[in-house]
């Protein structure tokens, strides 16, 4: 097949629309649904994405795309007790890999991952297909799936979630090119290696950065390859805990990967937890309120007449000096950025975050002010040398 017709494009009204290789044969197989024009950009970014992190780590791993841009991306560690709430898989069992890749990709940031489109860098198994079957999800795409994992996601949206079938020895061209106002572009694929060798350069009085925080540094910089720019990614514990995407300010970026990662360890706080659901409540719904509860808007689900809906009795306030306590003890996170840091308030806010490690390229006319800042905290900080935007 050289050519597969979609609905439409990235809107109704744009039309034709289709994917098509000039040469060859497509590298993909609709095995269920009818995927679209978005389906099909998240789709191939985010197999590029778990493809390089599985062979930067040789482990499994997992990807949640919206609107091009990753809203977690993860390997396959086991999960905790504790991540396994407030991931909503506490009641599956022992979860394979690959599914514990899923799992972390998906729940790291839960309200971006709604209606996701989801990679994997292995054939899909029958673990990480009952989690997907579980969640709201636009598609699939992964090297192959065992029969029964088949059976279950064509199950899912009445027969019609979107399952691909992508050929896991295809090379695309070295030249690739797209149009804008119909003139084409055209660039060489970013081809670059992200490994160890690029966390070598340490410009900081500390240059300890242990092996665990070299894996999360690695995941955060190829995450980052396939994040809309400017963007920063903060991960921990084999997966990306909060994305910072397509802000024209680095320090937004920076804010906003920051107030995401918070967010993910705020969740873990036994305040969270335990906070007493009413027992029909949905899945979106729960996740909803939790972001609600945690953030500073939290009397829309405690204010009498709100709360009723969603809980069994009313929470107590989550102060803001709760929060910041139980954030306090969140420590040793890596943060990685696909472009120079040029002041040190993006270090200022990183470490109120917990970061310890840095990789990011260098090269501002302020790295002094930059490396000072990482200095006045302890951290760690690599120079890559290399830029990662990606549009």
């Amino acid at each position: 097949m050289k050519e597969l017709e979609l609905k439409y494009g990235c809107n109704p009204n744009q039309k034709p629309s289709r994917i098509f290789v000039k040469n060859g044969e497509l590298p993909i197989e609709v095995l269920s649904g009818r995927p679209g024009y978005i389906n099909f950009m998240d789709a191939f970014n985010g197999w590029q994405l778990v493809k390089e992190l599985k062979e930067a780590t040789g482990l499994p791993a997992a990807a949640s795309f919206k609107h091009v841009s990753p809203a977690g991306a993860a390997v396959g560690l086991p999960l905790d007790e504790t991540l396994r709430k407030i991931y909503w898989v506490d009641d599956m069992g022992e979860l394979s890999p690959l599914a514990s890749a899923y799992a972390r990709a998906r729940g790291a940031d839960r309200m971006s991952s709604f209606g996701d489109f989801i990679s994997l860098s292995d054939v899909c198994d029958v673990d990480t297909a009952r989690i997907i079957k579980r969640e709201v999800s636009d598609g699939v795409i992964a090297p192959g799936y065992e029969p029964e994992a088949l059976e279950i996601l064509k199950s899912k949206k009445n027969g019609s979630y979107n399952v691909i079938a992508i050929d896991p020895e295809y090379r695309p061209e070295p030249i690739e090119r797209k149009q804008v106002y119909g003139i084409v572009f055209e660039q060489g694929r970013n081809e670059l290696k992200i490994d160890e060798e690029l966390l070598k350069e340490v410009v900081t009085v500390n240059k300890e950065i242990p092996d665990s925080a070299k894996i999360d540094l690695i995941i955060s910089l190829i995450t980052l390859k396939y994040t809309q720019s400017n963007s920063v990614c903060f991960a921990k514990g084999g997966q990306a805990i909060g994305i910072g995407a397509g802000q024209q300010s680095r320090v937004h970026c920076t804010r906003l990967a920051g107030n995401k990662a918070d967010n993910w360890f705020l969740r873990q706080c036994p305040k969270v937890l335990n906070l007493p659901f009413a027992d029909k409540i949905r899945r979106a719904d729960r996740d909803n309120a939790i972001d609600v509860y945690i953030g500073e808007d939290y009397m829309d689900v405690l204010a009498d007449g709100r709360w009723e809906n969603i809980f069994r009795e009313k929470p107590e306030v989550f102060t803001k000096e709760e929060k910041r306590a139980w954030l306090d003890q969140m420590t040793d996170v890596a943060l990685g950025s696909d472009a120079f840091f040029p002041f040190g308030d993006n270090i200022d806010r990183a470490y109120k975050s917990g970061v310890k490690y840095v990789a990011q390229p260098g090269g501002s006319v302020r790295d002094d002010q930059v490396i000072e800042t990482c200095d006045k905290y302890g951290m760690a900080m690599a120079f890559t040398g290399i830029r990662l935007f990606h549009h």
